[in-house]
C-alpha cells in the first residue's frame, strides 16, 4: 500500500449512511446541508475529544462501532473542513486503541494514504498526527510501508504551513523511540539531517516576539507574575518519563529556551527539530557526523546571526550522542563558542551558554587554563548581562559547570562569589530563583572549601536578607531553603552565627504545615473520597484515585484506616475500558503497596489478577502498561510469596513495558520487586530471560545494591546453564545488549 500523491480529495461521492443515531448523526447524513454537516462534525469532534473512553464503553452500547466506519467514509468528502473533522475524530481513538478502530485499522491507514497529498493544510496536519500516533501504537501495520511514509514525512517536515511541519517533525521523535529506527532511517539521514537543521532556525515571527533584533537591555524591567512558571505542577493522570527528546536528567533538550520563550508557544518547530536531532544522535551516535559536519562549519561561522545561532543549537543538540566523535574538533570549537558569549545578539549569547554547558564535562577534563578558566570568566560576565534571557542561560550553564568542575573551582571562589552576590541586586524575580540554584550547586560542589571568613562575609548577608524579606506563605522559600540547606552543609561551623534564626523559622514552618495537615485529620475528606471513588462519572473517579495516591504519599497515617474499604473499589476500577481511571487506580495501588509493606498481603488477590490481565492485554496504551508494570513490581516487592507464582504470566510484557522508562525511584522499586520474585520463583523467568536481560540493560545508573541484585541473577543464570549454553543463548542478543551486559555485569 503506497502513499498516493494525489491532488485534492475526490468529489463528493454518494455515501449512504445508516441512521441509528437520531441526533448528531442525522446532521451528518444530511448531504445537502453543508452548514449542518460542518456544525455536526464540529460538535462530534468535541464529543470525541472529551469522551473518547465513554464512546468505546459498554455503558453506552459501544456507539464507536457505528461511528468509526462512518467517520472513515467522510475521509472522501469534497469539503476539506469535513475531511479534516473526520480524521480529527478518528485520531482521538488511536492512543486508547479503541477496539472499533483496531477492527478497521487497515481501512484507516489506506484512507490516510489516499489523503497524503491533500491541498488543505488542516487535512495534512491531521494525517501527520494520525501517522505519528500509529507509529507509537500500531507500528506493525506501518512497517510494510515505512519507506513511503518516511519519504512523505520528509516532505511534510518542510511544509509551508508550520503547524503541518511541526506535526510531521514529531514523527522523527517518535520513530527514534522504536527499535526499528536505525534500520528504517539509515538510508534517509542524508535527506533528514539538513531538514532538521534547517528547522532549528528562529522564524521571523519568533525573532519579532523575542525582540531578537532589538539591541536593548531589559534587566531593569520587573517580571510579571505569569513569567514565573509553577514549580510543582503535574498532570492528574500519572505518567512516567521516557527517553527521547530530553536530556539525561529529564531536562528538555532545548532547555536554553524552555523558560525563555514565554511569548512563544511551549513547543514549536525549532524545539521539535532540536529534540529530534538530539534523540537521533543518541541512536546513531557518531554515524550521524558525516551528514552533519559539512553543514556545521558553514553554520557556525555564518555572517547571518540567525543561521549562526541555529548552528550553535545544533552543536549543543548532538553533544550527548556524538561526544566521542566530536572530541577531536572541540579544541577549535570551544574557543569559538566562548567568543560567541560576547556576540552583540542576545539570542546568540544565550544559546552559546547552553551549548557550552553541554560540553562542560570535556572542558573540565582538560588542563584548567586551556578552557575552564576562559569559559568560567566569560560565563560569569554573562551572569551579569543586561539581557534577562542571557542571565538565565548563563546562570543555568554555570550551575552545570559547577557540578562538573567541583573543587577545580576553589582557586576562583572569591571571583565567583563577587559575581553571584552582585547578581542579587541586579536580578528580577524569575532569575533570582535560578541564582539560588547556582549558589546551592556551588556549595555542593566545593563543600568545606567555602568555609572561609572572607567567603562567608560575601555570601551570607544577601541570602539572609532575602530570607527575612520572604513571607512564610511565599513559594520562593522552597528554592531559598534548598539553597540554604546546601550552604549550611558546606559551611559547617561557619554557619553557626546564622543557625538560630534559620532554625527557629524552619520549626515555625513545620508547625504551620502540620497544623494545616491536621485539617485532613479533622475533616471528613476520607468519607468524601470514599464516595467520590464510587461516582458514576469516570472523570470523578479518575481525580479521586489521583488524590488517593497523593494522600498516600503525603500523609498515609490518615489513609491507612480506610484501606480495607478502599482496596475493593480500587480492584473494581482496574478496568482498561476507562483508561485514565484504570491508570490512576493502578498508580494509587502501587503507592499504597510501598506504604503498607507486608500488610498488603490480604489485598493481593483482589488486584493481582486484574493487573496481570491488563499487562497482557493487546493494544493497551503505553502509559497504562508502564504503571501496571510498576505496580506489579511493587506488589511483588512487598509480597513476593504471593506474587512470584504468577511470574511467568507477566514477565515478558513487564520487561518490554519498562525498558524505555528512564531511571527513577518508581522504576527502582519495581525492579527490586522483580528481582525478589525471581529469587522466590527462578523458573518463572527462564523462558523469557532474554527480555529480563534487555530490561536490566535499560538502566543507565542503578543504585549499587540494585546493580548487585542484577549481577547475582545474571551470573546465577549463567552458572546454572553452563558456559557453552550461555554462549549460545547470548548469541541471540543484539550487539548493543551484548556489549552493555558484558561491560556492566561481566556476562
Amino acid at each position: 500500500m503506497r502513499m498516493r500523491q494525489t491532488g485534492n480529495a475526490s468529489p463528493c461521492e454518494d455515501i449512504s449512511l445508516p441512521i441509528e443515531d437520531q441526533n448528531v448523526t442525522n446532521g451528518i447524513s444530511n448531504r445537502n446541508e453543508f452548514a449542518c454537516v460542518q456544525g455536526s462534525f464540529g460538535a462530534l469532534q468535541k464529543i470525541c475529544e472529551d469522551s473518547s473512553e465513554l464512546l468505546d464503553s459498554d455503558a453506552l452500547n459501544r456507539p464507536l462501532n457505528i461511528m468509526i466506519p462512518k467517520f472513515l467514509q467522510f475521509f472522501k468528502h469534497c469539503s476539506p473542513k469535513i475531511r479534516s473533522h473526520a480524521i480529527a475524530c478518528v485520531n482521538q481513538f488511536i492512543i486508547g486503541r479503541a477496539q472499533a478502530l483496531m477492527d478497521n485499522i487497515d481501512t484507516f491507514i489506506e484512507s490516510l494514504f489516499a489523503l497524503a497529498g491533500d491541498e488543505d493544510c488542516e487535512v495534512r496536519k491531521n494525517v501527520c498526527r494520525a501517522l505519528v500516533m500509529l507509529l507509537e501504537v500500531r507500528i506493525d501495520r506501518l512497517i510494510p510501508h515505512m519507506h513511503s511514509i518516511i519519504q512523505y514525512m520528509l516532505q511534510r517536515t518542510q511544509d509551508a504551513d508550520e503547524n503541518v511541519a511541526l506535526e510531521a517533525c514529531e514523527f522523527w521523535l517518535t520513530l527514534a523511540e522504536q527499535p526499528i529506527c536505525k534500520e528504517a532511517l539509515s538510508g534517509h539521514l542524508v535527506q533528514l539531517i539538513p531538514i532538521l537543521v534547517n528547522g532549528m532556525k528562529y522564524s521571523e515571527i519568533d525573532i519579532i516576539l523575542l525582540k531578537g533584533d532589538v539591541e536593548e537591555e531589559d534587566d531593569n524591567v520587573p517580571d510579571s507574575e505569569q513569567d514565573i512558571k509553577p514549580r510543582f505542577h503535574k498532570s492528574r493522570t500519572v505518567t512516567l518519563q521516557h527517553e527521547g527528546g530530553e536530556g539525561e536528567e529529564g531536562e528538555d533538550i532545548d532547555d536554553d529556551e524552555d523558560d525563555d520563550d514565554d511569548t512563544l508557544s511551549d513547543w514549536n518547530l525549532r524545539k521539535c527539530s532540536a529534540a529530534a536531532l538530539d534523540v537521533l544522535a543518541n541512536v546513531f551516535r557518531d554515524d550521524l557526523l558525516p551528514h552533519l559536519l559539512p553543514l556545521l562549519k558553514g553554520l557556525l561561522f555564518h555572517p547571518d546571526w540567525v543561521i549562526k545561532e541555529s548552528g550553535i543549537l545544533v552543536l549543543g543538540a548532538i553533544a550527548e550522542g556524538c561526544m566521542q566523535g566530536m572530541v577531536q574538533y572541540l579544541p577549535e570549537l570551544i574557543p569559538h563558542l566562548i567568543q560567541c558569549l560576547c556576540d552583540k545578539k542576545a539570542l546568540v549569547r544565550s544559546i552559546a551558554c547552553w551549548t557550552l554547558s553541554r560540553y562542560a564535562h570535556w572542558v573540565v577534563s582538560q588542563p584548567p587554563d586551556a578552557h575552564l578558566k576562559p569559559l568560567m570568566t566569560e560565563l560569569l560576565k554573562r551572569i551579569l548581562d543586561g539581557n534577562k534571557r542571557v542571565q538565565e542561560a548563563a546562570c543555568s550553564a554555570f550551575a552545570t559547570l559547577e557540578e562538573e568542575a567541583c573543587t577545580e573551582l576553589v582557586p576562583y571562589l572569591s571571583f565567583i562569589l563577587d559575581t553571584l552576590v552582585f547578581a542579587f541586586g541586579k536580578y528580577q524575580h524569575k532569575n533570582l530563583l535560578i541564582l539560588y540554584d547556582a549558589i546551592g550547586t556551588l556549595a555542593d560542589s566545593v563543600g568545606h572549601h567555602l568555609n572561609q571568613p572572607e567567603y562567608i562575609q560575601k555570601l551570607m548577608p544577601p541570602l539572609i536578607q532575602k530570607w527575612n524579606e520572604l513571607k512564610d506563605e511565599d513559594k520562593d522559600l522552597f528554592p531559598l531553603l534548598e539553597c540554604l540547606s546546601s550552604v549550611a552543609t558546606a559551611l559547617q561551623s561557619g554557619f553557626l552565627p546564622y543557625c538560630e534564626p534559620v532554625y527557629q523559622r524552619c520549626v515555625t514552618l513545620v508547625q504551620k504545615t502540620l497544623a494545616q495537615a491536621m485539617l485532613v485529620a479533622r475533616s471528613n475528606i476520607m468519607t468524601l473520597l470514599f464516595q467520590c471513588m464510587q461516582d458514576t462519572m469516570p472523570e470523578v473517579r479518575q481525580s479521586s484515585f489521583a488524590l488517593l495516591g497523593d494522600l498516600t504519599k503525603a500523609c498515609f497515617p490518615h489513609v491507612k484506616p480506610c484501606i480495607a474499604e478502599f482496596m475493593p473499589i480500587l480492584g473494581t476500577n482496574l478496568n482498561p475500558e476507562f483508561i485514565s481511571v484504570c491508570n490512576n487506580a493502578t498508580w494509587a495501588i502501587g503507592e499504597i503497596c510501598m506504604q503498607m509493606g507486608v500488610e498488603m498481603q490480604p489485598y493481593v488477590a483482589l488486584v493481582l489478577p486484574h493487573l496481570v490481565e491488563i499487562i497482557n492485554r493487546p493494544n493497551t496504551p503505553k502509559t497504562l502498561l508502564e504503571n501496571t508494570a510498576i505496580t506489579i513490581g511493587r506488589l511483588g516487592y512487598v509480597c513476593p510469596q504471593e506474587v512470584a507464582p504468577m511470574l511467568q504470566q507477566f514477565i515478558r510484557p513487564w520487561c518490554t513495558s519498562l525498558r524505555n522508562i528512564r531511571d527513577n525511584e518508581e522504576k527502582d522499586s519495581a525492579f527490586r520487586g522483580i528481582c525478589v520474585m525471581i529469587g522466590v520463583n527462578p523458573g518463572g523467568v527462564v523462558q523469557d530471560f532474554i527480555f529480563f536481560c534487555d530490561a536490566v540493560a535499560s538502566w543507565v545508573n542503578p543504585k549499587d545494591d540494585l546493580r548487585d541484585m542484577f549481577y547475582k541473577i545474571l551470573h546465577g543464570f549463567k552458572d546454572q546453564v553452563g558456559e557453552e549454553n550461555w554462549q549460545q543463548f547470548s548469541e541471540q542478543f543484539p550487539p548493543i545488549l551484548k556489549e552493555r551486559l558484558s561491560a556492566c555485569y561481566g556476562v
